[in-house]
């Protein structure tokens, strides 16, 4: 397995669940000099990196992008995938398509969280699921000119009504007709939704993309309660090679956050 940490570029997401904050170039200096394998990009808009400056600071420091997120579409616009306005539901998924391919030229995936919306009184949970699906399929798509997959993100019941557990997304996702959309466990969200943390992983299985490292209370893994040693074991029995990537919040303050997520990282990797 291999670690990560989160860099926002995102000025609305301030002291959101991003350990870092402050610019491209201070993220992978700081990362790099912890012992990081990657960097996990949240960014304003595809167009918003220099796409030259961060392959320089990456061949510096020696590190890869993890995936790179989405949800400022949704933070910032008010887009979703599953907004009643086709208008909106086509913003939002040419905000993605332009972040999967900017994500893709560094080999690395997009994540699908918050801009998966939810279902309400104007549109019904099977219609809200038949567009993010089709986007899903139609986006997943697209990743593979790149060599790479998209990640959906199941978020907790007070994110989105739609998929809360692993298990029932992984079940739907399974239905698509795509074989290049992974699920990316957040273990912050499975907290509250899952009875059993290390089970709802195996049920995924293979179609396990990507690990937000982060513990019960989204601080950095070793600050809250979560049992970590049953989880790795599942990960270790699914054969998990993927990135464990700290979307935790930056406290008590960024460089605490980042050297305790190394710390977790390497005990339980060793």
């Amino acid at each position: 397995m291999k670690s990560a940490i989160t860099i926002s570029l995102v000025s609305q997401a301030k002291g959101g669940p991003f350990v870092f904050s402050d610019g491209l170039a201070d993220g992978c200096t700081l990362a790099a000099a912890l012992g990081f394998d990657a960097v996990e990009i949240f960014p304003p808009a595809a167009n918003a990196i220099d796409i030259a400056e961060l392959q320089g600071l990456l061949d510096q420091h020696k590190l890869k992008v993890a995936a790179m997120g989405t949800g400022a579409g949704w933070l910032i616009h008010k887009w979703t995938l599953t907004n009643p306005d086709a208008k909106i539901r086509k913003q939002a998924r040419e905000f993605i398509r332009a972040i999967v391919d900017l994500a893709g030229g560094f080999g690395a995936p997009a994540i699908i969280g918050s801009m998966q919306g939810r279902w309400d009184e104007k549109v019904s949970r099977d219609q809200a699921l038949a567009w993010l699906g089709e986007a899903l399929v139609d986006l997943g798509e697209h990743a593979t000119r790149h060599g790479t997959v998209l990640l959906y993100e199941p978020l907790n019941r007070y994110e989105t009504n739609l998929l809360n557990r692993q298990g029932d997304a992984a079940a739907w996702l399974r239905t698509l007709k795509t074989a290049n959309v992974r699920i990316l466990a957040d273990l912050f969200h499975m907290n509250i939704e899952e009875e059993d943390m290390a089970a709802a992983l195996r049920a995924v299985g293979a179609l396990l993309g990507h690990v937000h490292f982060a513990d019960s209370n989204r601080r950095a893994i070793g600050f809250g309660l979560t049992t970590m040693g049953p989880l790795m074991a599942a990960l270790r029995q699914m054969s998990y090679h993927g990135y464990l990537s700290a979307e935790v919040l930056p406290l008590p303050d960024s460089g605490i956050a980042a050297k305790r997520t190394i710390d977790s990282f390497r005990f339980y990797t060793a």
